[in-house]
Parts: structure tokens; sequence; C-alpha cells
């Protein structure tokens, strides 16, 4: 079984009209959403072995952020073929994951990232910002992933996290 995690980058700075959508950063609550479900991946003690993001600027953020946070030890890898992606797009860039990888992370964006969920597991969930779903891959290779091969196991955001935090702040 295969292990696939999507992260849906995190909020991003729309007050500067004059930057491109490439080139738009995350915004001070984005950086936090990062920081807050990298801190969450630690606490599950979850490692992926590839991480694979789209190159724009608020996905590259995210990625860097939530990986620094979580202990990710592994190089990030910018491909782009993740930025403005459909679900058939992305499900080509899960089946060229290499087979030797179990866990792999990918951070990207919707409704990319929300189509891709909803056929891989034939549910339909809404992804917000810094959302981060992990889907079990019931194949033993990703190059076999298709429509209905995958089930959430979980879906977490920042607002649930921050709900769920004891007054203390712990």
């Amino acid at each position: 079984m295969k292990k696939l995690l999507l992260l849906r980058h995190a909020k991003s700075d729309k007050q500067d009209a004059a930057a491109a959508d490439f080139e738009r950063p995350l915004n001070n609550r984005g950086k936090k959403a990062a920081a807050l479900i990298g801190g969450y991946l630690a606490k599950r003690k979850i490692q992926p072995e590839l991480v694979l993001s789209s190159p724009a600027e608020r996905a590259r953020q995210t990625a860097m952020l939530a990986g620094k946070a979580a202990g990710i030890n592994v190089d990030l890898r910018f491909d782009e073929r993740i930025y403005e992606a459909n679900a058939s797009q992305l499900l080509k860039v899960v089946k060229q994951i290499d087979e030797a990888v179990s866990v792999a992370l990918l951070v990207g964006h919707n409704p990319g990232f929300e189509d891709l969920l909803s056929d891989l597991t034939g549910h339909i969930r809404h992804m917000p910002t810094a959302a981060l779903a992990c889907l079990n891959i019931n194949l033993e290779k990703w190059k076999d992933a298709r429509e209905g091969c995958a089930e959430i196991k979980w879906m977490v955001s920042p607002k649930e996290l921050e709900r769920t935090k004891a007054p203390d702040g712990k």
C-alpha cells in the first residue's frame, strides 16, 4: 500500500495586485498555517520519502515551511506540471512517482487537488488553504493509480488544529 499526502498551499498575499499569480507569496496567516500543518505531520510521525511541489511561490513557501516544521529530511523537488494542473494531469504526476517511495507529499493548488482527491477516493471534499489530506492508495505500484483506488485516511485544516488547542496553547 502507498500513502499519498495532498497539501494545498497556504493563504497567499492578494494585496499586491502587481504580482503575477505565479509569484504571489504567502501572507502572515499562510506562513503560520503552513508551519502548523508541518507540526501536525511531526506529531503524527509521518516522514514522506518524496516531496513534490508546484514551483509557484505560495506553494514553494508552503512546502518549505511545512517541511521544516515537520522535520522532513528529503530534498524538496519542484514540478512545473503541478502548477494549474487538473486532476488528470496530477494523476500523471502520481503515476510517475518512483516505486521505491511508500509515502509521497504533493503540494499544490485547487481545484486540481480537490478533483484529484475526488477521483481517487470517490468522495467530494473541500480543501481550504493549507488543508492536508492523507490517502491510502490500495495498490502496490504508483503507476497503477486510477480512479477509485484510494481511501481518505484523514484530512485536517489549520482552522481545525487551532480549534482543538487547549486554552493554554498546548
